[in-house]
């Protein structure tokens, strides 16, 4: 394919200045300005704005309007936007939108951040890319057009659709496997028209350019200098900028002395790039992480360097130009090559080196993971309640200005942690913590928002006729668009509680001691819900007999049955003695011999099922081998049992059957390290929630350099091939392969929404509320790491406190479904969208008494 179909646009934009013919040996170089700016990692958002991000945008204005030929790419939009607001003045925001015009400042992807491409949900992908864009647009009416995908570790297929579909002309890409950037460089493959869907296929292909091994940093080696090579300006300092101006690190000025080995220095890496690709025009980055803090000194000691080699390009047979995406890009669609194709294949997982696989961040700070996708999925029930609220009432009490701050700062929330140092779990803990606060601040908002929309509709009215009585009023909200049947769970202080719906109707309900607490109940009852409908349900908390003839009726009081802890090493003669609990689509025999679920069999056929918990215990010490860390997952082994007895309790219901099942490192351990709660809907054949058994997982505090995973072991013959999602917007098919060295941690692939195993006649799916890492070690398993926590004593890592000592107890939830390829393949993924959008359970009031009365407005 030529580049021509890919890049159309370039031809309505203006071409550069026509320059000297150069000889087929002669290199054309662009040089690329940039500074990467993590939105969080090491430091927070406020103390990078304060330290270097806000004097980057000020720097760069002013001095791109004194030299004409000067450019720069910026690429996050948070920080841009930050420092529009709050520190730019209205020079500045002149200049910015003249330099647009003149395309010598350009804006490359135009998110908020530049998101991971492994643990984010696509819809969360989309969701920080409008926000930025809308800004973008709103502002300067400008569309960006090249992604710069430059660190996000590995790169995913969802990502170039995405780009495509948002109109962009090119995107480029960087840390892929080491050994496969190698061979592509040898082959001059870094270049190719990506299709990353298999079913939209050429229809959204955009051309993609991976860099090469120097990726998006300026070579620091300096064979004159030991300092770090065209970083002028040296490195960032925090907490504040050194009031002198001298930063540690600056590179030797260039002089006379040493412009020409500056010169050569540039040249000689130049025509090592230009050795990897097609044509000889080389893409070549100036700059790294918080650079251009001092664009003046940058530029200056750049402009001389530069100009040197241009005024000799016939000895170097190079010449060099600043430029933007757009410029380099246009060149290269002007050469007229057919390219090679790439299929949906993606580029995960990643390694560095051999042992450097970065597969641990997939389970990295799992509570963020799960916070930040519960955030999402607050703010699109928010938006489309609003939405609907403000076509129906378009002058409604709820005021429009209010709204929107709080869906807006909900948005920027989500759209923040999107960063490929966020939801990632590779940041700082002070880090985690911003991105924590902004989140759970923005569901606040959110939730207000929810809860005025729906209060101020005046037809709502609470329906009681059972004289003096508790009551409490729970709004309950379907997102979805279409009728859901489900169940919810609240917590309540009472053994008997009754559920009247809106129409003053008992609802089936059903009530148990819960296992989190002996004061506790766990309350269960069915909600029948239309498409983005809510309704009001009240539950009455009876305080004396209550008579099964009347409401009382609908409401089932459970009773858990105990079984006796069961030691491993008593384990005997395993599968005589098995216990059935059943719906109407499955039946599921645990074994009282060990406390494990034995087996599940759905209407055609019966699998052997096994699951527990494992650990891979970590090497910390950096003198004694490889390690892992927030990013890195190196196994020390194989996992080990992370347990030597399981307890088990059984609550038989008639609205869910709950299995719960306690681990315990220790035989003569009394407090359990690991729970599983397994929920087996009743009452619900012929509906979604039939096929769905909702797992509950309790993990931690872990002990140190422990990383645990749930291991489902069956008697499926998958041959260890495993199937994940892509962002949630693909499956990807994943052959298991074998390494000389970190097979275990390099055959782990991240699953955002879904992941399953399969044979001929079976198959066994896991939908998930929050990414988690998966893989398929041996015939017929499928393995879920839900937890990490780590301390080693790399140097770079204490330094920028990395370890992941993460002392948290995690609560992730996944569904298991069972059965023919063919029977889940039409409902699995609308299952996963239920998960990942259950209904919004807003108790509006506390447990009071309300007297006997009728229509008593809310």
């Amino acid at each position: 394919l030529t580049l021509a179909r890919h890049l159309c646009l370039l031809f309505s934009a203006p071409l550069l200045r026509p320059r000297p013919s150069l000889t087929s040996e002669r290199i054309q170089a662009f040089v690329i300005p940039h500074s990467h700016m993590d939105v969080g990692w090491v430091y927070t958002v406020q103390e990078s704005m304060h330290a270097y991000a806000s004097n980057v945008y000020s720097s760069v204005v002013e001095e791109l309007s004194r030299v004409k030929s000067r450019k720069f790419i910026a690429v996050e939009q948070e920080f841009f936007r930050l420092w529009w607001v709050n520190v730019a003045t209205d020079w500045h925001k002149k200049q910015v939108g003249q330099l647009l015009k003149e395309g010598r400042l350009e804006f490359i992807i135009g998110g908020q951040v530049m998101h991971d491409e492994a643990v984010t949900d696509v819809d969360d992908a989309i969701l920080q890319l409008t926000e930025g864009h809308g800004f973008l647009y709103e502002t300067f009416g400008v569309r960006p057009r090249f992604g710069w995908h430059v660190d996000p570790f590995g790169a995913s297929a969802t990502t170039p659709v995405l780009f495509a579909l948002a109109g962009f002309d090119a995107h480029l890409i960087s840390r892929i496997d080491y050994d496969l950037k190698d061979d592509m460089q040898k082959n001059k493959k870094l270049q190719f028209v990506w299709r990353g869907s298999p079913s939209l296929k050429e229809k959204q292909e955009i051309f993609t350019h991976t860099m090469d091994q120097f990726s998006y940093c300026t070579p620091s080696y300096l064979p004159f200098s030991n300092r770090s090579g065209f970083y002028w300006n040296g490195v960032a300092l925090f907490p504040d900028p050194p009031k002198d101006g001298i930063y540690p690190n600056m590179s030797l000025p260039v002089t006379k002395e040493t412009v020409e080995l500056y010169a050569q220095t540039m040249v000689d890496n130049i025509k090592q790039r230009a050795q990897w690709f097609r044509t000889s025009h080389v893409l070549w980055p100036w700059g790294c992480d918080k650079q251009f803090f001092n664009a003046s000194v940058q530029f200056m000691n750049m402009d001389v360097i530069m100009n040197y080699i241009n005024t000799h390009s016939d000895k170097y047979g190079v010449a060099v130009q600043y430029a933007t995406l757009q410029d380099y890009f246009q060149t290269v669609h002007q050469t007229n090559l057919s390219w090679d194709v790439r299929g949906n294949q993606d580029f995960l997982p990643y390694s560095t080196e051999p042992f450097q696989a970065w597969t641990g961040f997939y389970g990295s700070r799992n509570v963020l993971k799960g916070v930040a996708r519960r955030a999402s999925s607050l703010l699109y029930a928010a938006e489309s309640l609003f939405t609907r609220y403000r076509i129906s009432y378009p002058n409604g009490p709820v005021q429009k200005e209010w709204a929107l701050d709080k869906l807006k700062a909900l948005r920027w929330a989500v759209s923040e942690v999107q960063h490929h140092d966020g939801i990632t779990g590779t940041e700082s803990p002070k880090v985690a913590d911003m991105y924590m606060e902004h989140l759970m601040q923005g569901m606040m908002g959110a939730e207000e928002l929810l809860a005025a929309v729906i209060l101020s509709n005046k037809g709502f009215v609470v329906v009681s006729d059972s004289g003096n009585v508790l009551e409490q009023h729970i709004i309950v909200y379907n997102p979805l668009a279409w009728n859901i049947s489900t169940y919810i769970n609240i917590s309540v202080a009472y053994a008997m509680a009754v559920v009247l719906d809106d129409d003053g109707k008992a609802v089936p309900a059903q009530i148990q001691q819960s296992m989190e607490s002996s004061t506790v109940y766990d309350l269960f009852f069915v909600v029948e819900l239309g498409g983005l409908q809510y309704r009001m349900y009240i539950v009455q908390f009876p305080q004396s007999h209550c008579d099964t003839g009347s409401a009382c009726g609908a409401t089932h009081v459970a009773r858990v049955v105990t079984f006796k802890k069961k030691n491993v090493s008593q384990w005997k003669r395993t599968g005589r003695k098995l216990l059935p609990v059943l719906n109407e689509c499955y039946k599921l025999m645990f074994d009282q011999e060990t406390n494990l679920l034995h087996s599940i069999t759905d209407r055609q056929m019966r699998v052997r099922v096994q699951q527990d918990f494992w650990e891979y215990e970590a090497n910390g010490d950096v003198h004694s081998g490889p390690i892992s860390d927030n990013y890195i997952f190196t196994a020390n082994g194989s996992a080990i049992p992370a347990y030597k007895s399981v307890a088990m309790e059984i609550v038989p219901g008639k609205v869910v059957s709950e299995i719960r099942q306690y681990f315990y490192r220790e035989e003569e351990d009394k407090n359990h390290t690991y729970s599983v709660v397994t929920r087996v809907p009743v009452g619900f054949e012929g509906r979604l929630a039939c096929f769905r058994l909702e797992q509950s997982y309790k993990v931690g505090p872990l002990e140190i350099n422990r990383e645990t995973v749930f291991r489902t072991r069956t008697s499926l013959k998958n041959n260890r091939t495993l199937f994940t999602d892509n962002n949630g917007y693909q499956m990807m098919k994943r052959t298991y392969k074998t390494f000389v060295n970190n097979t275990i941690a390099r055959n782990y692939y991240p699953m955002v929404r879904a992941a399953y195993i399969q044979d001929d006649s079976s198959r066994v799916v896991f939908l998930s509320e929050r990414a988690h890492g998966v893989a398929s070690l041996s015939q017929g398993q499928l393995e879920v790491m839900l937890h990490r926590r780590l301390w080693n004593n790399q140097e770079w890592n204490l330094g920028y406190n990395l370890t992941l000592n993460d002392s948290s107890v995690v609560r992730p939830v996944l569904w298991m479904m069972l059965g023919s390829p063919s029977a889940l393949s039409s409902i699995y993924q609308q299952e996963a969208l239920q998960l990942q959008h259950r209904p919004v359970v807003m108790p509006i009031d506390q447990p009071r008494e309300f007297a006997d009365t009728d229509n008593t407005d809310l």
